[in-house]
């Protein structure tokens, strides 16, 4: 990341050099000299009989010039991008690491005993359930959908829920095998995090749960069956991997964090009294609060989802699309809680499969011709499954639900804050994005912040080095152009 800045900064550098205004394209010129006498406006004297004069172009040298200046700008944003792929292979070829048991049982004890080395689970993955949560006359659970099942059902009767929600206190992660061994050591890292607040005694314990690709395809059958040929159909793992979330969250319910998310504090304390008081929205003066959802009435709900914001830019710049959102107020899913049945992750849903059959029309609903054409491959999967797509199914719902008016979510105003919108809470930037650097803070906090909840570490592992994605980037954030490119390898 430190060097893609640098890369910015020598092209800002590069532009300013070359770049020409308009305004002064007519001022440009070669220094020829004049005899002593003619009548000059700019001249500077160079000897007793001549004078250094600036002369007026020519209107086709003044575009000869301005033609040779592109084709150098040019040429420096391909050689820098080129030195970005370049250098950049040498950690995208790296080998896995490989430590050997005892290593990995002294550094990682919790992951190596419930991840890798779990002889308690089934087919699907991988689960830890605590001991209390259980009962004697509990059928034994050979699958991963059978287990999480049954933490959902214990969760809800035993109140192990996120105070102040309907949570229930259930973390859930995928990925696509449990040799940690394997693994890059920050991902193991954060899943020893979240398995040290699974086993905490009391009122704060977990269940926890890996999921596979084959664990991830139980859940679509057994809670979204109509959509089980539409996943298979999506050409890039990402894009199962965005709608499982929402599935998991919305079917099982608990805590989602994406595998390369460290957990800065236990989700059991994620909720306080103070992200449930009521608020104004400053533009409109309607105030909102955990009973303001037209569905609530007037009783305070507890809250069923909660969503934390990435992008938090004034709606009057062009600050948002420059760093590649696609909104001002942005929504993560790296990261996001919800009670089972909830109507926002249910407009996702719907969203999802409404574009799609889109994309299909001119194939007559047929999804394998769809796909083998290209159509799903072309779709921005950060529209069609990713941060985008949560945004506006949330957008949509809280409009509908509330009247909400989504730029004040802002927390640029107010320091950061909370905000209740009936059932549903969005955290401040600094909830599930804490610790950004200077460049595109937007707000962000230290993850040392009361307000941190958990941290991202970006290991992006489905995104692939492409020179056009790369172009563009560089073309948004140094010369505000390109906004329409892709974001992601075509």
């Amino acid at each position: 990341m430190q060097f893609q800045y640098i890369l910015i900064a020598l092209l800002a550098s590069a532009t300013h050099v070359l770049a020409v205004p308009a305004a002064d394209a007519q001022d440009t010129a070669e220094l020829t000299t004049v005899v002593d006498g003619v009548n000059v406006i700019e001249a500077t004297q160079k000897a007793d009989n001549e004078v250094l004069v600036a002369a007026r172009p020519t209107p086709q040298k003044a575009a000869c010039m301005a033609f040779f200046r592109r084709r150098q700008l040019i040429t420096i944003c391909l050689l820098l991008v080129f030195l970005h792929l370049w250098l950049g292979r040498p950690f995208l070829q790296a080998s896995k690491p490989k430590y050997d048991e005892a290593y990995m049982r002294q550094k990682y004890p919790l992951a190596s005993q419930h991840v890798w080395k779990n002889t308690n689970s089934g087919k699907g993955g991988v689960w830890y359930i605590p001991d209390e949560w259980r009962k004697d006359s509990d059928p034994p659970t050979t699958t991963i959908i059978e287990a999480a099942r049954l933490a959902s059902k214990r969760a809800a009767e035993l109140k192990h829920t996120i105070p102040h929600s309907a949570i229930p206190l259930i973390v859930h992660q995928t990925w696509m095998n449990t040799k940690i061994d394997e693994w890059a050591p920050d991902l193991v890292q954060g899943v020893e995090r979240w398995l040290e607040y699974a086993v905490a005694e009391g009122k704060g314990s977990m269940a926890y749960f890996l999921w596979l690709d084959d664990g991830c395809d139980q859940l679509f059958t057994d809670a979204v069956p109509n959509l089980v040929e539409t996943l298979n159909a999506l050409p890039l793992p990402v894009e199962r991997s965005d709608v499982f979330r929402v599935v998991v969250a919305n079917s099982i319910g608990g805590i989602y964090g994406d595998i390369d998310t460290h957990p800065l504090r236990s989700p059991a304390t994620w909720l306080e009294d103070r992200d449930m008081t009521p608020w104004t929205d400053p533009e409109t003066k309607k105030e909102f609060s955990p009973a303001s959802a037209q569905t609530f009435k007037s009783t305070p709900q507890p809250a069923r989802l909660l969503l934390g914001i990435e992008a938090d830019n004034d709606p009057n710049t062009d600050a948002h699309w420059r760093m590649g959102y696609f909104f001002p107020i942005q929504l993560t899913q790296w990261a996001l809680a919800a009670a089972p049945n909830h109507p926002v992750l249910n407009r996702f849903i719907a969203n999802f499969k409404t574009r799609v059959a889109e994309l299909a029309t001119p194939f007559k609903g047929n999804l394998t011709a769809t796909a083998e054409a290209g159509v799903l491959a072309r779709e921005d999967p950060l529209k069609l499954t990713g941060p985008e797509a949560i945004t506006t199914a949330t957008m949509q719902q809280l409009k509908e639900d509330a009247g909400l008016r989504w730029e004040a979510l802002t927390g640029l105003q107010d320091g950061g804050r909370s905000k209740a919108i009936g059932d549903t809470i969005i955290f401040p930037i600094t909830a599930f994005s804490p610790g950004r650097s200077s460049y595109g803070n937007m707000g962000s906090k230290p993850v040392t912040d009361k307000d941190a909840r958990l941290q991202h570490r970006a290991q992006g592992s489905w995104r692939k080095k492409d020179m056009t994605v790369e172009m563009g980037k560089l073309c948004r954030t140094v010369l505000g152009m390109c906004r329409d490119w892709s974001k992601v390898p075509q």
